[in-house]
């Protein structure tokens, strides 16, 4: 698999990358929202934290895949909590995923467009960006606040595409949500790829109906031992 994307990837023009769960591990952000925010939550309404989780879980499942789900200002208000402070108080977890890094440095030396394409709420990229530098590597950084939609939904692509203007047929795309690979495919981006393993400790996901590496890493078959 891996040499089938190297070769796919020579004949792009363009190359997106999704950040959380692609390129920076998604650990930080799963224990935030399953641990720190349900306790915080809890201590400000004075209830035991799994009722404080439960709330907080059925708030989350109505809204998966819209922009407030991402939006650090929703649910600061929501929840009247402060949102960027708890990200900023537990920083020191914000990491790459292994090798990526180093496929950054490879593929931003390559003759490609080199995108930042993401679901990130612009303050949550300024916090991660502090600690990881990883705005560096992009050409061009675009967050689905900034276009007004989700990447789950196509007007996120349409804007995306007005603003970029690049081929669908020439680019290739990485993201570990397969809803939003699920959306890139309808708008017609032919070379997509999943990342089956978005958090170090976890398991490999199961990512069906798409071609899929455990970390980006693989397609340039960098050694992340």
């Amino acid at each position: 698999m891996p040499a089938s994307l190297r070769r796919a990837l020579k004949n792009c023009d363009t190359l997106m990358l999704d950040m959380d769960g692609t390129l920076l591990d998604l650990a930080f952000d799963n224990y935030l929202w399953m641990h720190i925010v349900p306790r915080e939550f809890a201590r400000k309404n004075d209830m035991p934290e799994d009722k404080a989780r439960e709330q907080l879980y059925a708030i989350m499942r109505k809204l998966q895949g819209r922009l407030d789900w991402y939006c650090l200002d929703f649910w600061s208000d929501h929840l009247d909590l402060d949102i960027e402070g708890l990200h900023r108080d537990a920083n020191h977890r914000i990491a790459y995923l292994p090798g990526a890094e180093e496929f950054l440095k490879q593929v931003s030396a390559m003759k490609l467009r080199l995108l930042l394409v993401s679901n990130s709420h612009g303050t949550t990229l300024e916090i991660k960006d502090e600690v990881t530098d990883v705005k560096r590597f992009f050409d061009k950084i675009y967050l689905s606040h900034d276009l007004g939609h989700p990447k789950e939904q196509q007007p996120f692509w349409e804007s995306l595409q007005e603003q970029e203007n690049f081929d669908p047929e020439r680019t290739m795309f990485m993201d570990d949500n397969l809803l939003v690979l699920g959306s890139a495919r309808d708008y017609g981006i032919r070379h997509l790829v999943a990342v089956a393993r978005p958090e170090t400790a976890g398991p490999a996901r199961e990512m069906v109906g798409f071609k899929s590496v455990d970390r980006v890493a693989d397609v340039l078959a960098i050694d992340t031992t």
